[in-house]
């Protein structure tokens, strides 16, 4: 079956308080992909998050990120008022995420939603269950919270060393100390379970499946590396030895140094990777296809020293390949998967892909090299893929073709038969629908022509990401009328 999608970040999703929800507008959003005809809605990661605002490293790889949490909804559960949430500054633009004025607003906020109704939530049988149905993540990632704010914020490696190396004694004082706030970040994850499970049934239920992104790795500072060291490349003083990262590449001369503590795969295939069959598993609660961030990973990793400034001085290390996805197969069933290729290509990690029988990604902002040898142009896919204008980590297709070279735009004016530069966008999209990929998936921002002002993440770079917000009247009639008329066009509806 040919399908079609759009990328949209919920942090993207217009709303009243400084950044996207699962409220109104979400939902507004899926009648609009009902209306143009599209069967899936491509998310980021929707884990908390921390200093970079990256939901690729975030504090826990099960937990949600309460900032999407919808203040409007807890006002009609009446565990807020709308003075609330006006007393608050959540930023002055409609445009952009001021993520230091939301995370001072939100959890105040948040705090007075737990005040009025945590005591009829916590008896609330709903409640009950899902505490003791997340309980293998809930209950450390709830006291890492807790305890990370006892401490001002700071990295677990920078605790006290009792509570760092998780000895009993301080587990069981830590717990007691500080209940009230574990239970108020567990009211936080319910929040969100309710209104994410309710936002993904209504997409369901009008035809639209969510793709969810996960990235290979988890961040250092998170619950998952503090309370489950065994699991990862670390000394008997709870140091990492390695860090994750990739070589020098397209988007970065000295390669990107990512930092996130690597898997010591040995032990994961001695308890049939359990670990990963439970975030596998919770995946697939959260979403209907899962796009896995650096698949390549599996194969081969980047492995750097810790401590090195940069990823130059890494090396490739053998991963688990095959064998874990053999065994997620046998223990959870067939699962749909996306698998994320890009980057330096190897023929072991083409054989991987293959082997699997999981669809690989295809770019077409890498295909218009005046060679025309890419293996990104649409006449060289097989069916088992999926297109896209590009990705989060790329520029705007308007924004890239502004910096391409001119020998590129004249063979991309040639290959999509296009004499008029202001069309370009337009029909390198109905090159994406028009091509035999079984998946098209097309970032909003490219269906609204916008340029690189509303990038999301220029990779190896801090402080201007992931802040890109969608004007609340770019939504229209008119628009959706074409998309739905260009998917029906090349049998996509």
């Amino acid at each position: 079956m040919r399908q079609q999608g759009i990328l949209m970040p919920i942090s993207s999703i217009p709303s009243a308080y400084g950044i996207g929800t699962f409220g109104k507008e979400s939902y507004r959003f899926v009648d609009f992909l009902h209306e143009a005809g599209q069967s899936m809605w491509q998310i980021l990661p929707l884990g908390p998050t921390g200093y970079g605002d990256s939901p690729y490293q975030s504090f826990s790889t099960f937990a949600g990120n309460p900032y999407f949490i919808d203040l409007e909804l807890l006002m009609e559960a009446g565990y807020l008022t709308e003075e609330d949430c006006e007393a608050c500054d959540w930023g002055g633009s409609v445009e952009y995420i001021d993520y230091e004025k939301i995370y001072k607003s939100r959890f105040r906020v948040l705090r007075k939603a737990y005040e009025r109704g945590f005591k009829s939530v916590k008896r609330a049988a709903e409640y009950v269950a899902f505490t003791e149905d997340n309980a293998y993540w809930l209950e450390d990632y709830a006291l890492y919270m807790a305890v990370k704010d006892s401490f001002d914020g700071v990295c677990f490696m920078e605790w006290d060393e009792d509570i760092r190396l998780r000895k009993k004694t301080a587990l069981s004082k830590y717990k007691k100390l500080l209940k009230e706030e574990i239970d108020f970040y567990k009211f936080q994850q319910y929040l969100f379970w309710i209104q994410w499970s309710a936002l993904k049934r209504y997409a369901n239920e009008k035809g639209i499946e969510i793709v969810g992104d996960i990235p290979i790795y988890v961040a250092f500072d998170s619950a998952d590396t503090w309370a489950n060291q065994k699991l990862f490349q670390m000394d008997e003083k709870g140091y990492p030895t390695g860090v994750a990262g990739c070589p020098p590449d397209y988007f970065s001369k000295t390669g990107q140094l990512w930092g996130n503590p690597l898997y010591d795969w040995d032990y994961h295939k001695s308890t049939e990777y359990e670990w990963w069959m439970q975030r596998f598993a919770h995946c697939y609660q959260l979403y209907d296809v899962v796009r896995i961030d650096h698949f390549r990973g599996f194969d081969e990793y980047w492995w750097v020293p810790y401590g090195d400034p940069t990823a130059e001085g890494g090396h490739w290390v053998k991963g688990p390949g095959y064998d874990l996805f053999k065994t997620m197969r046998k223990k959870l069933g067939k699962k749909r998967v996306i698998a994320e290729d890009l980057g330096f290509m190897t023929d072991s990690v083409r054989r991987l892909v293959k082997r699997t029988g999981f669809p690989n990604m295809k770019i077409l902002q890498f295909a218009f090299e005046a060679n025309g040898e890419s293996e990104y142009l649409p006449h060289c896919y097989d069916k088992n893929c999926v297109v896209y204008t590009g990705t989060h980590d790329n520029d705007t297709m308007a924004g890239f073709m502004k910096q391409m070279p001119a020998k590129d735009i004249r063979f991309m004016r040639k290959y999509l038969h296009c004499k008029e530069d202001k069309k370009l966008c337009r029909e390198v999209i109905r090159a994406a629908v028009a091509s035999v990929a079984d998946i098209v998936i097309i970032p909003m921002q490219d269906w609204l022509e916008l340029d690189n002002a509303a990038r999301i993440n220029v990779p190896s770079t801090l402080g201007e990401n992931w802040k890109w917000r969608m004007k609340a009247d770019a939504l229209t009639d008119k628009l959706a009328k074409r998309i739905y008329k260009l998917t029906k066009l090349y049998g996509r509806i």
